[in-house]
């Protein structure tokens, strides 16, 4: 059956409005044929509503939907189907603005379930028509309200209704961008993954934001594939994609592997700038040592001879380095070199510097550096006088420290948890008790809440004070505040219990360790094995050590140190000491591999061994 279209009725409002009472609309089979909209002519001979051949009603739709008149458009479309009225506006030739926008409020009005197909369709119409703020917003919304369940159906259905591979590539981009904005970044792995398998091209502008999320999320193996497959894909890399790759990179520790793509940018004609060189020392920095720490200041020479002006990150990144590396004199080296280049230091480079030289005990220089800072304008802040503080409660200044917290209270500075947390360390240390709690009760009153590690230290002091009721008090004080242990908070107590005696309650605490999640440090195996070794018990020393390198910790010098001094007498003189300690079962002093004992402590306890065994490490 086929019906003719209606001709236009004129309303007494001048407006035109479509009656047509469809009740029954026949299913859509075909994209190819213009839908019509069926009525029932059973109980209404109103003729269908067609768009193709009624060209004044067609311009008439265009408007009601350019004014955004839903309620007079609602009128011509009740009661057929919206989705029929759709396929029909695709069919008469109207613009993608209108079409997305009649999609949009239909959506809303009608609580029509658009088809992936008539998505698609939808996305190609504005995509050829150059509409692509409207095709991202499309997308956008698509993402969002997590109607995508597979990349590969996506990329399937948009292959169907487009008619151009170029188009599709740049839907598909926009797709991945908004995948990447939305934060999906499985989907949007995917999306890139099977774009390559499509022969879809993406632009660097997609892939860079992906590179980024990557980056954040610190996946880098999933870095270093899209960076074969850019390449591979001929995809043209920039500044930004570089520098991307390197970061993620140097995140991961992998400095010859982002050596190496600084190596790859330069050949492929991009080359690296301030943040390339920045991104390099702050790699090297993080990982420390004095090795890596040469490498930073190799790179700073690099970019120098390069023409590549160092920054104040640039500076600021090396000085920081040097001086968690406990090497201030290597920081004060770069400063100078930092003035001598014209580049002004600022509050985080004074902050670093006067930080390491109160970690080196160095509180004049330090002071002397605060006297600088205010010799260029520029205002202490609470880093700073936290790192006084610090070097004060290190030193045993206690009065000195005691006199600038009042001081940076009076100026109502911010104060912190790191402001107080020094200061009763010390306290514990020097065994006044009474001091550290009301220094706990001044952090109190302003409304300064501990941390784990101010439970820590009053936990320690209460034990090395003899007062274990109170240090169990503070524990339990800790975690009903819902603040869990860490291992330093083990490691105070496994020390407590063995000073005690109770060695073998101890070593319970080692289980409970992993049950926490957290892993033994050599200081918590080391305190054991000194446990047994102090109660005559040197044999459960040599166990603890067997299953320290079960759980993956090589001995180190301390370790060897314990357990001499638990197999030497204290009267033996080095050489009888020596004899002793090699006549020990194999397995106790390394398999039996050579090593040296270079000397005796002054209570004949060897108290320090250079070791060649074993990769046994000098340093904890």
């Amino acid at each position: 059956m086929s019906f003719s279209c209606s001709t236009l009725r004129r309303l007494p409002s001048q407006t035109h409005i479509f009656s047509a009472s469809l009740t029954q609309i026949a299913p859509f089979t075909s994209t190819n044929d213009a839908p019509v909209l069926h009525p029932n002519p059973e109980t209404n001979p109103t003729p269908a509503i067609c768009l193709l051949t009624d060209h004044i009603l067609r311009s008439t739709v265009s408007d009601l939907i350019a004014k955004q008149h839903w309620s007079k458009l609602r009128i011509i479309i009740n009661p057929a189907d919206p989705i029929a009225f759709f396929l029909q506006l695709f069919q008469s030739g109207f613009n993608s603005d209108a079409i997305i926008a009649f999609f949009k409020w239909s959506q809303s009005a009608y609580k029509v379930s658009y088809s992936l197909q008539h998505l698609c369709r939808l996305l190609v119409l504005a995509a050829n028509e150059k509409r692509y703020p409207k095709v991202r917003s499309l997308l956008h919304s698509f993402v969002k309200d997590g109607k995508i369940h597979s990349v590969s159906v996506f990329f399937h259905v948009l292959l169907t209704c487009s008619d151009g591979h170029h188009v599709s590539s740049l839907i598909v981009d926009m797709l991945l961008l908004a995948l990447v904005n939305a934060l999906k970044l499985d989907f949007a792995i995917e999306a890139f993954k099977r774009a390559g398998d499509y022969g879809f091209k993406l632009s660097v502008h997609s892939c860079n934001p992906l590179l980024a999320l990557l980056v954040k999320e610190r996946k880098t193996e999933v870095v270093e594939f899209m960076y074969k497959e850019m390449i591979r894909r001929r995809i043209v890399l920039n500044l930004f994609t570089f520098n991307e790759i390197i970061n993620g990179l140097c995140k991961a520790g992998k400095l010859n592997k982002a050596k190496d793509v600084v190596e790859d940018m330069r050949i492929r004609g991009v080359m690296p700038n301030v943040v390339t060189y920045n991104t390099l020392i702050d790699g090297y920095c993080k990982r420390g040592g004095a090795a890596k720490m040469y490498k930073a200041d190799e790179v700073l020479k690099e970019m120098v001879e390069k023409g590549i002006k160092p920054s104040e990150i640039t500076y600021n990144t090396l000085i920081d380095g040097f001086c968690k590396d406990n090497n201030v004199k290597a920081a004060l080296k770069i400063f100078r070199e930092m003035g001598e280049h014209g580049t002004r230091a600022n509050i985080v480079t004074f902050n670093s510097l006067i930080n390491g030289l109160c970690g080196d005990g160095r509180i004049s220089d330090a002071q002397d550096l605060q006297a600088e800072m205010a010799r260029l304008g520029l205002e202490p802040n609470i880093v700073t006088y936290n790192a006084l503080i610090n070097g004060f409660s290190k030193t045993k200044m206690l009065g000195k420290a005691r006199e600038l917290l009042d001081q940076i209270m009076e100026q109502g500075l911010d104060v912190n948890v790191l402001t107080f947390n020094p200061m009763i360390d010390a306290y514990c240390k020097a065994g006044r008790m009474e001091e550290a709690m009301s220094i706990l009760d001044l952090m109190l009153s302003k409304m300064i809440q501990p941390n784990v590690s101010t439970y820590n230290c009053l936990i320690g002091g209460f034990y090395t004070d003899g007062n274990a009721e109170t240090a169990k008090n503070m524990l339990d004080e800790m975690e009903q505040k819902g603040m869990k242990a860490d291992l330093v908070t083990y490691n105070i107590r496994i020390d407590a219990m063995c000073k005690r005696g109770e060695s073998r309650k101890a070593l319970g605490l080692l289980d409970e360790i992993f049950e926490q999640g957290l892993v033994p440090s050599h200081i918590t195996y080391n305190t054991l094995m000194a446990g047994y070794c102090d109660q005559g018990n040197p044999k459960a020393a040599v166990t603890i050590r067997r299953r320290m390198e079960r759980e993956g910790k090589k001995p180190n010098v301390a370790t060897f140190n314990v357990l001499m001094r638990g197999f030497c007498s204290k009267d033996d003189d080095a050489g009888t000491a020596k004899k002793r300690w090699n006549t020990q079962p194999q397995g106790v002093g390394g398999g039996g591999k050579p090593w040296d004992m270079p000397q005796l402590a002054r209570d004949k306890i060897f108290v320090t061994a250079k070791l060649t065994m074993q990769g046994a490490e000098s340093k904890e």
